[in-house]
């Protein structure tokens, strides 16, 4: 039986992930619309694949010195100093840390500025060299947004703090300020600089992005101190734990400058097909499993801290079964709907059947692997939780390093059966997720002497039952109404294959969607957020 403990552990990430799944959800909604302002204005062409490109290097050092790769080592750090109670420690540490960011990513930044040219010939996107005004484009862009990177680097530290206080919902609104900078530089800035204002406006959505978080920081009343930490304990525990994810966090970037890479080579469009389709995917991975794990990971830190394994073990597993629940109906929905929801979300201004053919294709080879990327969202966040950062890190090198070879190999096979080939580089990117997904169970398994394997089991086929019954309703529901109009097809498609897959879980009787139905009522209808 769980005990009261735990069931509490539980019922605390359930509520923190429902008021973090609720900011992102709105978060998304905001980022949608300002993909659908870009695609409006810009379409799926050479200025958008520039852009893409040159965001491709600040996003790069944003992730390997303050993105996941310190997240996954400072919470788990700075959380576990403040459920022993130790304060001042734990504000020296995020001081340390604080200063470190500032000092390396601006070191980096600099470097990058200078050697602009020479990353984007030979590293970022050589397909691009054929043309010297995208070139040339591309190099201006890529120093505009180095500006952002600093900016994200601080910010990704605030929220780790918050989120270690229990605070998730103002940094889960963040992402929402990011895109509203953005969407400031498509409509004001663009008009008058081009794809230029474009990139300014991500830098306003970077520093939008701290500033929102630094009231509620200051509330913490945490002192700030000028050190390096260079000889406290904590910040060497830091360094450690990031070692080994800085380095799976470089390959996951390596990937993502691979399929540039290869994508710079193929028809226009095809950079902008990748990142667009991707984005649609990562909407429901981020709604649904990031929003779950961010609100996850600071109560397995803690549990770990105090030395439950048995919460950590029961936490983990309802977590996972609630993912399942969620991701395995977006996959399908987004595959069999993804020409009408593209079509409906992009088509218009410069984006034409064309760009929506690229992305659609694209789409459909990465929603394929939505639910490995949900549930290995989960497990990396607990094996971090755990102070274990090794593992998933050898784990996410195997299958990153598979998924440079499957992008070769996979576009290759598409260009040679008359297919579009950046459907591959999506392909490729699923394939190797699902086999990290399945090796990280495995392990986490045998780490913890067993996760309630079989709960989980039964848990994926109650899901997958239902899900099918949704996918056969939603292909019926597509033929009958291939004359309709696209906002009838995709907007009525999701409501019906919503409601299929309710009812199909309600019929199955899962205790997980009374749970959310509740959770949902609470949240909507009270005054307490």
């Amino acid at each position: 039986m769980t005990s009261n403990n735990e069931s509490t552990a539980n019922q605390q990430i359930a509520r923190a992930a429902g008021t973090v799944m609720l900011a992102f959800a709105f978060g998304q909604i905001i980022g949608l619309l300002r993909r659908i302002l870009v695609a409006q204005a810009f379409g799926a062409g050479a200025e958008l694949d520039a852009f893409i490109a040159a965001n491709r290097v600040s996003e790069t050092l944003f992730n390997l010195v303050a993105g996941g790769a310190l997240g996954s080592a400072f919470i788990p750090t700075f959380a576990g100093l403040l459920a022993k109670d130790e304060k001042k420690s734990a504000w020296k540490l995020a001081s340390a840390v604080a200063n470190w960011v500032a000092l390396v990513l601006g070191l980096l930044a600099a470097l990058a500025a200078i050697f602009a040219p020479q990353i984007v010939r030979h590293a970022l996107a050589p397909g691009f060299s054929a043309n010297p005004e995208q070139f040339a484009l591309t190099v201006t862009l890529l120093r505009i947004q180095l500006f952002s990177a600093i900016l994200f680097g601080l910010s990704g530290l605030v929220m780790g703090i918050l989120n270690s206080h229990q605070v998730f919902l103002i940094p889960a609104l963040t992402p929402s300020m990011y895109q509203l900078g953005m969407i400031f530089g498509v409509l004001v800035l663009a008009p008058k600089m081009g794809i230029y204002g474009l990139a300014w406006g991500v830098v306003i959505g970077a520093l939008f992005h701290l500033l929102l978080q630094l009231p509620i920081l200051i509330k913490q009343r945490g002192k700030y101190s000028f050190s390096l930490g260079l000889v406290d304990a904590n910040v060497g525990e830091v360094i450690r734990l990031m070692g080994p994810r800085l380095l799976g966090v470089a390959v996951v970037q390596l990937n993502f400058w691979v399929n540039t890479w290869l994508a710079s080579r193929m028809a226009a469009g095809s950079v902008a097909g990748i990142e667009y389709g991707f984005a649609l995917m990562l909407m429901a991975q981020v709604a649904i499993a990031q929003s779950i794990a961010t609100a996850a990971m600071p109560t397995f830190a803690a549990q770990y801290a105090l030395g439950k394994l048995d919460e950590v073990r029961s936490s983990l597993a309802a977590t996972i079964r609630g993912v399942l629940f969620l991701s395995l109906p977006a996959a399908v929905g987004l595959i069999i709907l993804r020409v009408p929801l593209v079509t409906l979300l992009y088509q218009r201004g410069e984006f034409d059947s064309r760009s929506t053919e690229i992305v659609a294709w694209a789409l459909l080879w990465y929603a394929i692997g939505l639910v490995g990327h949900s549930v290995m969202e989960i497990l990396a966040r607990a094996f971090y939780a755990l102070h274990d950062t090794k593992t998933p890190v050898l784990v996410g090198i195997g299958a990153m390093s598979l998924n440079i070879v499957f992008s070769i190999a996979f576009a290759a096979l598409f260009e040679q059966i008359g297919w579009m080939p950046h459907g591959g580089l999506a392909l490729a990117n699923s394939l190797a997720t699902a086999l990290e997904m399945v090796l990280l169970m495995i392990l986490m398994h045998k780490r913890l002497g067993g996760i309630d394997g079989a709960n989980i089991a039964r848990g994926f086929g109650q899901a997958t039952l239902a899900a099918l019954g949704m996918g056969i309703t939603l292909i019926w529901w597509e033929q009958a109404q291939i004359t309709s109009a696209t906002w009838l097809v995709a907007l009525g498609g999701i409501a019906i294959g919503g409601t299929i897959y309710l009812l199909g879980v309600w019929i199955l009787k899962v205790p997980e969607i009374k749970k959310i139905i509740s959770f949902i009522s609470r949240k909507l209808f009270s005054n307490n957020v």
